[in-house]
């Protein structure tokens, strides 16, 4: 018999088998074919199979490492990969329109993970399905793009090696599609699902199938998938577009407070504004009060359409040498379809008399009001976006001899999301009386009305914003890595050559005089039950009729806004040289992985500069020394080391040299910085993994990261340039009626730069076992938790603790269970608007359901339940700091999923 340690090593191989196995995995694999007979394997199917997979995954790697391995494909334990992902510890996810986008690893934004698909980094940029979206032009990838069937597996590298491609300062996420080597033979999968959402009472389809043979006496592999899915979606709530108080917005006072009927005690210390003297005088404390900007009742409906597609061609040439091709190809289509009625605060304070004041107890903040004076506005948007993605990859695995081995890969990917924005502003002709009382409700307020909101002829029409936003991403990469396989050591060393391409740009559509009467060109929502089952009071109100205002007003022509695009380019030449290998340390075996990368990057920038185009160029060198060690300390306990440096470059489009992105409402211009310097980090991450039972962990992980070159915005107020007036004057989006003039008004304008250090610290907590050890109906259950806890200063998107819970029941017929995912709250921006401190998001408790019945060994009955508990999302500002004052407020309902799953 083998050696216990040994033993694993073979039993990793041969559970694995059909997975994709790296490099430093495979030096004992024929040594490993001639002991499985020596073996027991027990083979464990189902969500327990796929867990046991991962573990086993996790415990054999040298670095810090989270594996997510499909038992099959089409069979991921979650339908988007980014719910999969959050399961993991130390992951957390944004939601947008209830779904997955992007993940936070260890408290670091999403640009700080580097996503790789089949061996290859990936770009994919998708347009957004709430009022925070927008098209990705950063980093960070969105992963709602792709449907999960396409995947059999997921890696997230939370310490790098040298091998490794540098770019995640927080880590790496490596997706898998499948190959048809994965499998013996032939095999077939298709899987039909039907979801139903509580608020939309639609059900949409899904539905998935793999093929996959070889042929050519097993030479020769050919496999085709392809998912589809439907998507319906409403959004229904409540929105402030944040807080404000008078003296706050732009140094604005009431109208007239002296009858003003107050309740309650301000306690906002002294409340000053500066007069015509540039002098501080006291003013009426109402004016300090924090009140909502433009308060509002929201619907954002999102009808979503996915398709993918993946191929794959493997050709054994040799017994040495395999030659893969894959292809994966998928299109995001959303028509997004958006409707709020808001009374205006923002910027208007001089104009309003407030009748009756109910004061928050805490002093600070208005709870109920009743004023005179208000400006109504019905805002109607419609988003037509697509998202294009492809990427093909060749990769080639030669075995020279017995010590030797080769591998290439050459790929190209693009990524093109294309947003049209039809906008349309249906505006009150007159002053109105206007009330909230947030007594009952802090999240959304009973409303009062002072004239018939749903007759047409009260409002006039206008156009607000007609515009497109293209983003396209394209990646091109060559990979060489060779590889000595000795008995004692492993030397690999390689050499990495990537070209990235973001190009941004914008057309927009002349629009139509605004019209005097919104008589002809207007409809009551076109939503059934709009605000059935929500929190709170929500009435239906006049909407755009687009296709009316379309046909009769509208002459739809794009034209470019070229003072709005821009390109930025990256070129990167890397180097790496790295080792694998083993002490033994009395009975403890230490595994070790040592090296090094070299990496050059050279930027290209170019934008447009006060009526010019511009090109600057930057480059810069980094060395990213690696040492991960895991000491098998006994037979079940394993400890880890990693002392790393890494690496994340800036957002490209934070490079591009001009092109201000202006806020009219709020008075601010936005600006590039060409010659940003990347993020740089040295690493610790030490862990102690306890494999206490079979498919059984106990663990703890501690981290620390120390980031130098943190970027931050630098800003100052001055009047805009007078080289963009023209431009000003005709964009569209320029609105005189409520926008800070820029001719007279300051503007605070932004840039980033490298400004500060950072560190980021925390601990991340593991348990998994299977209840087999316990009598009657627990034997068949089993747990699978962690828990993270992040400390750091000022980091956007970060939550100070998140943890996943999941329990499952499972048999060989059938099997359910149940998952709970919390994070804590998080800020998403320091730098706020409007007088607030920072912005931020309620952390969610997103609970999950998901069953299964084996009608026999081909036909399996499914039943899942997402957002089981109707998790509301919730967005709110900080005002001076202290308060939490609710941004948006709105629930996307519960999905169910009924499906069949086919295998042959």
């Amino acid at each position: 018999m083998l050696p216990k340690k040994k033993q694993l090593a073979v039993l990793v191989t041969l559970a694995l088998s059909g997975a994709h196995i790296h490099a430093q995995e495979a030096t004992d694999e024929q040594a490993s074919e001639t002991e499985a007979q020596n073996m027991e394997v027990i083979e464990v199917s189902g969500f327990r199979g796929s867990l046991n997979k991962s573990l086993m995954e996790k415990r054999t790697s040298v670095n810090s490492k989270e594996s997510i391995v499909a038992q099959d494909i089409g069979k991921f334990p979650d339908l988007n990969i980014a719910e999969s992902i959050q399961r993991v510890p130390g992951v957390a996810i944004s939601r947008e329109g209830g779904e997955g986008r992007q993940i936070t690893l260890r408290g670091l934004s999403p640009s700080f993970t580097r996503t790789t698909l089949n061996g290859m980094e990936v770009p994919a940029s998708t347009d957004g399905t709430d009022s925070g979206g927008g098209v990705n032009g950063g980093r960070g990838f969105d992963f709602n793009i792709f449907a999960s069937e396409l995947f059999n597996r997921v890696d997230i590298q939370k310490s790098p090696t040298a091998s490794m491609e540098e770019g995640g300062i927080a880590g790496t996420v490596d997706l898998y599609s499948a190959k048809p080597f994965d499998y013996d033979g032939f095999k077939f999968v298709s899987s039909l699902q039907g979801g139903y959402n509580s608020i939309t009472e639609e059900t949409d389809p899904r539905a998935a199938f793999m093929i996959s043979n070889r042929f050519a006496d097993d030479k020769v592999g050919v496999l085709f998938s392809a998912a589809f899915s439907e998507r319906t979606v409403r959004q229904e709530g409540f929105g402030t577009v944040r807080w404000t108080t008078p003296v706050r917005d732009g140094g604005g006072i009431y109208g007239d407070t002296s009858n003003t009927v107050v309740n309650g005690t301000p306690d906002t210390g002294p409340c000053q504004i500066k007069n015509d003297d540039d002098v501080l005088v006291d003013v009426d404390p109402i004016n300090c009060l924090w009140t909502p900007r433009l308060p509002r009742p929201d619907y954002f409906g999102n009808d979503q359409e996915r398709v993918g597609f993946t191929g794959s061609i493997q050709w054994a040439a040799t017994d040495n040498f395999t030659l893969t091709l894959d292809g994966l190809v998928s299109k995001l289509d959303n028509t997004r379809t958006m409707y709020n009625f808001f009374h205006m605060f923002r910027s208007t304070f001089e104009d309003i008399t407030p009748t009756s004041i109910t004061v928050h107890p805490n002093g600070k903040q208005v709870l109920a009001g009743t004023y005179d004076g208000i400006k109504s506005r019905i805002e109607s948007r419609l988003q037509e976006s697509t998202t294009d993605f492809s990427q093909f990859v060749i990769s080639g695995e030669w075995f020279i001899g017995e010590s030797f081995k080769l591998d290439i890969v050459a790929g190209t990917a693009e990524s093109d999301a294309r947003s049209e924005q039809y906008r349309y502003n249906m505006t009150l002709l007159e002053e109105t009386s206007y009330g909230f009382d947030f007594s009952d409700n802090i999240n959304a307020p009973q409303l009062t009305y002072g004239y018939d909101v749903n007759d047409a002829s009260n409002y006039n029409l206008s156009d607000g914003r007609l515009r497109a936003t293209d983003v396209l991403r394209e990646n091109d990469t060559v990979k060489f890595d060779a590889t000595y396989l000795g008995d004692e050591v492993t030397i690999k060393a390689g050499f990495a050559y990537n070209d990235r391409v973001v190009t941004y740009s914008e057309e927009q559509i002349n629009g139509f005089p605004d019209q005097d009467s919104a008589v002809g060109f207007v409809e009551m929502m076109p939503v059934d039950d709009f605000g059935s089952g929500f929190d709170g009071p929500l009435d239906p109100f006049l909407v755009a009729d687009f296709d009316a205002i379309n046909s009769q007003l509208l002459d739809v022509v794009w034209t470019p806004r070229s003072a709005q695009s821009w390109q930025v380019g990256e070129e990167t030449s890397a180097a790496y040289i790295e080792m694998d290998t083993s002490y033994e340390i009395g009975d403890m075996l230490l595994r070790a992985n040592y090296g090094v990368r070299y990496v050059k990057t050279t930027t290209t920038s170019e934008g447009f500069i006060q009526g010019e185009t511009v090109q600057i160029e930057n480059d810069y060198n980094n060395f990213l020394p690696a040492v991960n060690l895991a000491l098998e300390a006994t037979d079940d306990v394993v400890v880890r080391l990693g002392l790393t440096q890494s690496m994340t470059r800036p957002s490209l489009n934070s490079l591009n040299p001009g092109n201000p992105s202006f806020d009219y409402i709020n008075g601010s211009v936005s600006v590039g910085n060409p010659f940003l310097d990347p993020f740089t980090s040295n690493n610790v991450d030490f862990g102690v993994e306890w494999y206490f039972d079979d498919e059984a962990l106990l663990a703890a992980t501690v981290f620390y990261k120390d980031i130098d070159n943190w970027i931050v915005r630098a800003s100052e107020e001055r009047l805009v340039d007078s080289a963009y007036y023209d431009f000003i004057d005709n964009d569209a989006q320029f609105d005189p009626v409520i926008a800070l003039d820029p001719r007279t008004i300051p503007y605070e304008h932004s840039s980033p730069i490298n400004a500060e250090d950072r560190s980021v610290s925390g601990y991340e907590l593991i348990y998994q076992q299977p209840l087999s050890f316990l009598p009657g109906l627990f034997e068949n259950m089993g747990i699978v938790s962690n828990y993270t806890h992040v400390n750091a200063d000022d980091i956007e998107g970060m939550s100070e603790i998140s943890y996943n819970f999941t329990v499952y029941y499972e048999t060989d017929q059938y099997g359910a269970r149940v998952s709970v995912n919390k994070r804590d709250d998080y800020l998403t921006d320091f730098t706020g608007s409007n007088g607030n401190v920072a912005h931020g998001t309620t952390g969610p408790t997103q609970v999950d359901f998901s069953s299964f019945y084996n009608v026999n060994d081909e036909l399996t009955l499914t039943f899942e339940v997402i957002n089981l508990t109707d998790e509301y999302e919730r967005l709110f500002t900080t005002g001076d700091g202290s308060l939490n004052l609710v941004r948006e407020y709105n629930h996307t309902g519960r999905q169910f999923f009924l499906g069949a799953r086919y295998t042959m």
